[in-house]
């Protein structure tokens, strides 16, 4: 992905104000790991931060990041892996857009359940905030892929070897079935995809004619 940093002069700032955004950007940077990478930031503007402290979001090639502005100087970062982001929207208003973020809870295993999270920043540059909307949306649709590959072969494994690919091959491997497994259950495992969404309901079909041709 080309890298779309936008510049301070995307949208006009106060001299003073393109002085703490220098200082949070630096923070921003100093919070990247080796080999990652700053691909688009947005703050909020300082009409929506008059008695609350001022957010900066950064998106990097591995996370969303969110910048606190303390009171006395510096400030408090928050982080969500593109893994754990579950949806991303922006309402652009008149003065500003809003950033929603909803995302899973810390953990590392892929079966807790930990519950998720809801991160609102207020009041963001319209310009600058769109930009971090296109890589959220980006990051969330690559990574739904990946968790929809990773269900097939949780499946795959449960049925004693599906065939993963395409989804003639899914078909092919649920409607012939597999030594340890009757009908009932290659249909039950069918029933499971459709409403996961890991196949369509021309895909089931296919697979449900394929069970029953073989009673």
């Amino acid at each position: 992905m080309e890298s779309s940093t936008p510049s301070l002069h995307d949208e006009q700032s106060a001299p003073a104000e393109s002085g703490s955004l220098h200082a949070a950007l630096d923070s921003l940077h100093s919070l990247l790991v080796e080999g990652e990478r700053l691909e688009g930031w947005a703050v909020q503007r300082r009409l929506f931060a008059l008695t609350r402290r001022r957010i900066l979001v950064g998106t990097t090639t591995g996370r969303l990041i969110f910048l606190v502005r303390r009171f006395l100087g510096g400030f408090d970062p928050q982080d969500v892996r593109w893994q754990d982001l579950r949806d991303a929207r922006l309402n652009v208003g008149l003065f500003g857009a809003d950033l929603v973020v909803t995302a899973l809870r810390g953990g590392d295993l892929a079966g807790a359940d930990l519950g998720t999270r809801t991160l609102v920043v207020t009041g963001l540059r319209k310009e600058q905030a769109t930009t971090v909307y296109r890589i959220c949306q980006a990051q969330e649709q690559g990574w739904r892929e990946k968790r929809r590959v990773r269900d097939l072969e949780e499946l795959r494994a449960k049925s004693g070897g599906v065939t993963i690919g395409t989804p003639a091959g899914t078909a092919e491997s649920l409607g012939a079935g597999s030594h340890d497994s009757g009908p009932v259950e290659r249909l039950q495992r069918a029933k499971e995809m459709l409403a996961k969404g890991l196949i369509t309901d021309s895909e089931y079909e296919s697979i449900k004619a394929k069970i029953v041709s073989g009673l």
